[in-house]
């Protein structure tokens, strides 16, 4: 496929990217779940409650927004869910973890991980996936979402005694690492047969701002390399929002394709760390987004471009891998169209540009 061909669809336009080529345009994928709900006037408990509404809001919103993705996460909680666990719904924000499954280390002794194929809010996922395959096919990317084994404990346990745990209780944390990975390559590799292109491997505890990288190679590095060597289809590696710079060529070791990155780390370095290894995914500011103006929007997909975009191997989004409830509409409309204006390739511009914020 020529990469100046002005009709690539998303998918060429994903696969040049990741390729390390520049295709017709830097792919936005704006990883909008609650928004949906907006879409159709419901609630987010009653927007996920069904599959049907899920479909509809992401077709709405791929129509709308004019992103390169459609996105079928439901919320984090869903997973542990699926482990006997229960979600707290609010009005205006994503869902949270009830109490813990695991509520103490002595658990983990008897703990037996659900199976995917008899879990009805995980087949509510696998539903939307299909249904969404059927109507976009191979023109757009479907990217579900699998916590990964070392970082799911962080819901299943609590923080504070999951750290604990890796420190004081290696065995118990081996045999949880061990039902948790085979936990996660099911759920991933259920979704991937649902039509999935793609799993993002939700990693957050992995990164540099919980965890020494030394940490990391020990624990989450080991685990992240067991579980993506048996996902069926390509990963990206999310931080979400946590640091990563010192450790991207550590998680390309892993076999993902992707990272997630944090906007509390420079675009150009992280880029010049991925050294074409892996691609990147990121990295505006969810949080501000909500206070940004339109003029604000096109300065910041901007500058993201500017830092990253030449030579591929980058996608514009957000930096948490979710864009929070009260992000205006006016603001998304205009971050498409800052990313019509300055991502089409080549990025001739970027040689007079001069960052000024």
């Amino acid at each position: 496929m020529n990469a100046m061909s002005p009709s690539m669809t998303s998918m060429q336009r994903t696969l040049t990217t990741l390729g390390q080529q520049e295709p017709d345009r830097v792919p936005l994928f704006l990883l909008t779940t609650m928004h949906g709900a907006k879409e159709l006037g419901l609630s987010i408990e009653e927007y996920f409650s069904r599959a049907e509404n899920v479909v509809a809001g992401q077709m709405r919103l791929l129509q709308k927004y004019r992103g390169d993705c459609l996105y079928p996460f439901f919320y984090a909680s869903i997973e542990t869910e699926a482990w006997g666990g229960s979600t707290l719904f609010l009005p205006d924000g994503p869902p949270l973890c009830g109490p813990p499954v695991i509520t103490c280390p002595e658990d983990i002794d008897t703990l037996q991980a659900p199976r995917v194929m008899e879990s009805p809010c995980l087949q509510r996922v696998l539903e939307t996936i299909r249904q969404l395959k059927e109507r976009v096919g191979d023109t757009v990317p479907i990217i579900a979402v699998a916590i990964s084994p070392f970082s799911l404990p962080v819901m299943q346990m609590g923080f504070d005694k999951y750290i604990e745990l890796i420190y004081e209780q290696p065995a118990r944390f081996e045999r949880l690492m061990d039902l948790n990975i085979g936990f996660t390559v099911e759920w991933a590799n259920a979704q991937l047969a649902a039509g999935a292109t793609a799993i993002c491997y939700f990693d957050p505890l992995s990164s540099t701002t919980n965890i020494p990288r030394e940490l990391y190679l020990t624990t989450g590095q080991q685990v992240a390399k067991r579980a993506i060597g048996q996902i069926k289809g390509p990963t990206a590696t999310h931080m979400a929002s946590g640091r990563c710079l010192p450790i991207v060529a550590d998680i390309a070791d892993t076999g993902t394709a992707v990272v997630g990155v944090s906007m509390l780390e420079d675009l150009g370095e992280l880029k010049a760390a991925a050294a074409k290894r892996v691609s990147l995914l990121g990295n505006l500011n969810g949080i501000e987004m909500r206070r940004w103006t339109p003029r604000d929007a096109e300065a910041h997909v901007k500058r993201a471009i500017a830092q990253a975009g030449r030579g591929g191997g980058f996608l514009l989004a957000d930096n948490h891998g979710e864009i929070p409830w009260q992000v205006p509409e006016e603001v998304l409309l205009a971050i498409g169209d800052a990313v019509e204006k300055w991502g089409r390739y080549p990025l001739d511009w970027v040689d007079s540009w001069t960052d000024t914020a």
